[in-house]
């Protein structure tokens, strides 16, 4: 076998990737693309549109991860969302603080991004803040108590935890079949929902559902075909190139913020080195930026008083508890996870979305008694 070029192979990736997530910046930025807006809109006005557009990110994304695994380019359990172990708890519990912290931070952790792209100040200190609760339930304090408690709730299964996996062993029907059947099936509906309305067939519902669909499964390919090496030189055994976890990976917005933190910090250690994840935040940011300058919409902002000050601390520190709590963001377990088909995602989705709903009702609720 030739010998594999890791350090090449490791620029390819990133350089990908970095591209990749500056097109989901420039495409959210252009469409206001925002889980957390979504769930408000409807929450507070009855508008389904950009509900329409992350449903359609959905399908695409459930089509195209599954089409490769169908095709044998990759598999769901060479990602964090695919293995046997499916610790429920912690999705429950991590979504549901996510999703709270996200309405107190006006945006997920990938708006976060795209907000401070263009010119918004209170964006940066969710940024750090967010960046800094995650690290700790990494390594530090929230760690422990995240490992000795949520996470000791789990169930380990006969198989991995994605749909096409767990029917091919109920069934007996071959895992490829099922990723096309499934994938095809679930993603195609989820698709044809968005588009059943006319909102749903506007110029930036389609552009941010089939662009950011696109770009999910564009890095999941960058990183589990272009970045697979079936025997590193090093271990002799098969690697992810230029991924944290060591495993195949796709676009998520909370650990990799921590991670961007960490590089910045210790830059001149030699240990410290670029990542899928970090080139993926700072390219959110930057096409952010640029189609915010492009377009003259850029625009400094900043908190509005101390109680602003306030919840948007507390917001960022519970998505980085959160998120890293349910294994990903709305991004990161919304979009990637669930285009794995695994349970977990399924269950961290759900759990993010009814924290965000608690969390806008306490909004309405506070505002009723101001008046």
């Amino acid at each position: 076998m030739p010998d594999v070029d890791l350090s090449s192979v490791a620029a390819q990736v990133l350089w990908a990737a970095f591209a990749l997530s500056v097109a989901f910046g420039a495409i959210a930025q252009r469409t206001h693309f925002c889980t957390m807006g979504a769930v408000s809109d409807i929450v507070n006005m009855g508008d389904w549109t950009r509900m329409r557009m992350w449903v359609m990110a959905m399908g695409v994304a459930i089509v195209g991860f599954n089409a490769m695994v169908g095709l044998g380019w990759v598999d769901a359990s060479e990602t964090l969302y695919g293995g046997p172990r499916l610790i429920w708890l912690s999705a429950l519990v991590g979504g549901f603080l996510f999703g709270a912290g996200m309405v107190l931070g006006s945006g997920c952790g990938s708006k976060t991004l795209i907000r401070i792209g263009g010119g918004n100040l209170k964006s940066l200190v969710v940024f750090i803040t967010l960046g800094l609760a995650a690290y700790a339930t990494l390594r530090g304090i929230t760690a422990v108590a995240r490992v000795n408690t949520v996470d000791a709730a789990s169930i380990t299964l006969g198989t991995g935890q994605d749909l096409p996996s767990l029917m091919s062993a109920a069934t007996g029907w071959s895992k490829t079949t099922l990723a096309w059947v499934l994938g095809l099936g679930l993603g195609g509906a989820g698709i044809a929902w968005a588009l059943a309305k006319p909102e749903g067939r506007s110029g930036n519902t389609v552009l941010a559902g089939l662009g950011i669909g696109a770009v999910i499964v564009g890095v999941w390919w960058v990183s589990g075909v272009l970045g697979y090496v079936a025997e590193d030189p090093n271990t002799l055994q098969e690697a992810f190139v230029a991924t944290n976890s060591q495993r195949m990976e796709s676009l998520s917005f909370v650990a990799p913020v921590s991670y961007t933190i960490d590089w910045l910090i210790f830059f001149s250690d030699t240990s410290r080195v670029l990542t899928l994840g970090i080139v993926s935040v700072v390219g959110v940011v930057v096409g952010s930026a640029l189609y915010a300058l492009a377009t003259r919409s850029f625009r400094w902002e900043g908190f509005r008083d101390a109680e602003d000050t306030a919840n948007h601390l507390i917001g960022g520190a519970l998505m980085g508890v959160g998120g890293v709590t349910a294994l990903g963001c709305t991004v990161g377990q919304g979009l990637s996870g669930i285009s794995t088909l695994g349970l977990s995602s399924f269950i961290a989705l759900a759990s993010i979305i009814a924290g965000a709903v608690a969390a806008l009702k306490y909004q309405v609720w506070r505002l009723e008694r101001m008046v």
